[in-house]
């Protein structure tokens, strides 16, 4: 045990004053230092892009992160509303986050910059005319597999859905919040990625219900997990998104090149990460700063070159690495015709919905 060195009381006493005297003298550095509180997914924005958006605003950003849209809902009704400036949700649960109060609707006044976004980003379905959240990266949803296993193939969500397709290696398939895996196999089925109807999500569940009991099922994962299972060999199919696939490519993120990534011909998600501002942000200028900053030409573009997913600015595209104008990453004409937006559940058939998934992951 250390000792402890006394301080004989009475100077104990005039050292306090000092210290007093002195706090209330002097401001702490970073008491004066605006600061940027951005909750993200991890490893979703370059240091670079951070860096020079520090010292464009003389500011500090903090960031925290979540591994899911569903930890973040559930962060923002626990308070975390009034603790982050900017985060960063899915297209397809900001209707949720707005209908909930959990964001802001914002100001396109504030954003000079919003003109350089693709005009399909300019008023997209899942929130007309950007009320509520500005486009930040974007990607699609498909299916991957181990080209030594597979050596041909079909460019169908069949790969996973049809046991006659795949009888023996192993598979797995996105969990999360059931509207990409049920989208899926909605898909397969006819119905489109898009389904709505209570009739559909449930001839859905059924088939993932029987497809969960096939011996070569290993189980619900996250889309980036699947990239590196299937790297490591614990399986030879699954579903992920093209940016991971595009980053293990490029050495970025481990090694697969035998994975390949196809866009199903029965149609899949083309999902929008997006930027929003919590209901009660703690600084709401700074948030429409930061947001400008990301619209930029420049930064809109390093953010892409970092994570190697499509960027909505039009703007950013003479700045874009070369890499990112293949396929891969930026769809042909005859695969865009194949993505949708997920649009978000009518309010009165959310409890249905994920009422069927968690039925499906209880078998």
């Amino acid at each position: 045990m250390l000792k402890s060195h006394a301080i004989p009381v009475k100077f104990g006493r005039i050292l306090l004053s000092l210290f007093i005297l002195w706090g209330l003298s002097t401001t702490p550095t970073w008491a004066s230092t605006k600061t940027l509180y951005l909750f993200n997914w991890a490893h979703y924005i370059g240091n670079g892009v951070i860096k020079k958006f520090e010292a464009k605003c003389g500011c500090k950003v903090i960031q925290s992160y979540y591994n899911s849209n569903a930890q973040l809902v559930a962060k923002l009704n626990a308070g975390g509303d009034a603790q982050y400036d900017v985060v960063v949700p899915t297209s397809f649960y900001i209707s949720q986050l707005a209908d909930e109060g959990l964001i802001q609707k914002l100001d396109h006044a504030r954003l000079s910059n919003f003109k350089n976004l693709l005009p399909k980003f300019q008023n997209p379905s899942y929130d007309p005319h950007d009320a509520y959240s500005i486009p930040y990266q974007w990607g699609t949803t498909g299916v991957i597999y181990n080209t030594k296993k597979f050596n041909s193939a079909p460019n169908s969500w069949a790969l996973l859905f049809d046991p006659k397709e795949n009888p023996h290696y192993p598979f797995a398939l996105i969990g999360g919040k059931g509207r990409e895996t049920i989208g899926a196999a909605c898909a397969y089925l006819g119905f489109g990625i898009q389904c709505s109807k209570k009739s559909q999500w449930l001839k859905a569940a059924r088939l993932i219900e029987k497809t969960t009991k096939r011996p070569n099922f290993i189980g619900f994962v996250g889309g980036e997990v699947e990239v590196h299972d299937i790297e490591v060999g614990i399986i030879d199919a699954g579903m992920s998104w093209n940016g991971d696939i595009a980053t293990c490519h490029a050495g970025q993120m481990g090694h697969c090149p035998d994975t390949r990534y196809i866009v199903p011909k029965e149609g899949t998600l083309m999902w929008v990460d997006t930027m929003a501002i919590p209901a009660h942000a703690p600084d709401p200028a700074l948030a429409y700063e930061f947001i400008n900053y990301i619209l930029s030409a420049k930064a809109g573009a390093e953010l892409s070159n970092f994570n190697n997913y499509s960027s909505p600015n039009a703007k950013a595209m003479p700045y874009l690495d070369k890499a990112l104008s293949a396929p891969l990453v930026s769809p042909g004409k005859d695969e865009m015709r194949r993505l949708y937006f997920l649009n978000p559940l009518p309010k009165n058939k959310v409890q249905v919905f994920y009422a069927i998934w968690s039925a499906v992951r209880e078998h």
